[in-house]
């Protein structure tokens, strides 16, 4: 990796693109689930609302130069 360059000046830009990314993927599988029952609807909008915080989570952590906390 570069040495100039710092975690965080990596981390901003790919966490944006990935979360734009993200945000594409989810809006382009809504119009599909959208002709679904109402409780496969409201399954996929809670899912879909909190999945990106998983690898924005790791992205952050690696950034900062540290381990995620661990599940005991």
């Amino acid at each position: 990796m570069c040495e100039g360059m710092s975690r965080t000046a990596i981390a901003v830009p790919l966490g944006l693109l990935g979360f734009l990314l993200y945000v594409g993927a989810a809006v382009a599988l809504a119009d599909h689930v959208l002709a679904l029952h109402w409780v496969v609807q409201a399954l996929y909008f809670v899912l879909a609302g909190i999945a990106w915080a998983w690898p924005a989570q790791r992205l952050v952590y690696w950034a900062a130069r540290r381990e995620p906390p661990r599940r005991a």
